[in-house]
């Protein structure tokens, strides 16, 4: 329970702390004290030998696959009018069954102050769904935003690199600040303020139903993040993601990490959207053998397919030996 609230906490917007000297299994303790033995000497001679070895991108792969599959049957579904897939990502019918975002669902009813029952079917629906495939599988899996995030991002690294331009990070709590807001704001007004600005809303009802002017918005956007700030909308103050890392918790597919293998070179970090969550890959910062990344991990699998030792992979529990 206590990782569980720890890992809540970080996920709001606290910052990871290092454990203390009882809270670290005597295992981890064996492990870590094999490892460095000789001044880091296995360290090293894994490193060397892991150097032959360069990263892949098959959990990428996948994961883009899918993104653009899921987008491109809702736009198939609307310009064929053969109803597999109606609607957008907000909300939508799959064979039949209503499917509401979480986080839209809890906007219209905050503005709208009463349930509609279909709207609770649509809930129910995803959230059984992502309960199971983790929530914010969501945000790297399929949201449209999220993609053209993850493009754009390599414009503003290779701009990085060559020092035209800096990352201005926020503290990670304002997210939660946002949360709050857009919440008070749908209750107050009656309108579903976040859903007007959503990048996520907007580039799903444009590629279905054509492009609009808000567009522009999600332009602006990526500017900011190439030239300001890297991935902020996502790491700073898209709600969906706090709503949906909620839901993440109590999922049974998570990331997995593995202590004794690790080489804690950090390279998982640098890829990570939210490297929060890779805190425990850190030395000294684990407490168990094996550990389960946070709710706001993403599961888009960029720290696994970097990871050169395997320390890092996907598990779903009770099928997983």
């Amino acid at each position: 329970m206590n990782r569980f609230l720890r890992d809540f906490r970080i996920m709001l917007g606290f910052s990871p702390e290092k454990p203390a000297a009882s809270e670290i299994a005597p295992e981890v303790a064996r492990i870590m004290t094999l490892k460095y033995q000789d001044n880091g000497r296995h360290i090293q001679e894994k490193l060397r030998g892991s150097e032959s070895r360069p990263p892949g991108h098959k959990w990428r792969n996948r994961r883009w696959a899918v993104l653009l599959a899921v987008n491109l049957l809702f736009v198939l579904s609307f310009w064929l009018d053969i109803q597999i897939l109606e609607g957008a990502l907000t909300g939508s019918r799959f064979v039949g069954f209503h499917m509401i975002d979480l986080n839209a669902a809890l906007q219209v009813m905050l503005a709208h102050k009463h349930i509609i029952v279909n709207l609770v079917i649509g809930t129910i629906t995803v959230f059984v769904l992502w309960a199971l495939l983790g929530g914010r599988s969501f945000c790297s899996w399929v949201c449209p935003y999220h993609l053209a995030a993850e493009l754009v991002e390599k414009l503003h690294l290779a701009l990085a690199k060559r020092k035209w331009v800096t990352d201005h990070a926020f503290h990670r709590g304002t997210r939660t600040v946002f949360w709050a807001l857009f919440v008070l704001l749908a209750f107050v007004t009656g309108y579903t303020v976040f859903e007007t600005i959503s990048p996520t809303g907007i580039l799903s009802r444009a590629l279905i139903y054509g492009p609009g002017l808000a567009l522009a918005w999600v332009f602006l956007l990526l500017l900011f993040e190439v030239f300001w700030s890297r991935r902020a909308w996502c790491r700073y103050v898209c709600p969906i993601g706090l709503t949906y890392g909620v839901v993440g918790s109590i999922s049974p597919l998570t990331v997995r990490f593995k202590v004794e293998p690790c080489l804690h070179e950090g390279d998982c970090r640098k890829v990570c959207l939210v490297p929060h969550v890779l805190d425990v890959t850190v030395r000294g910062r684990a407490t168990a053998p094996a550990t389960s990344l946070g709710p706001d991990c993403t599961r888009c699998g960029l720290c696994v397919d970097v990871c050169h030792s395997g320390a890092l992979f996907f598990e779903f529990k009770g099928l997983d030996g």
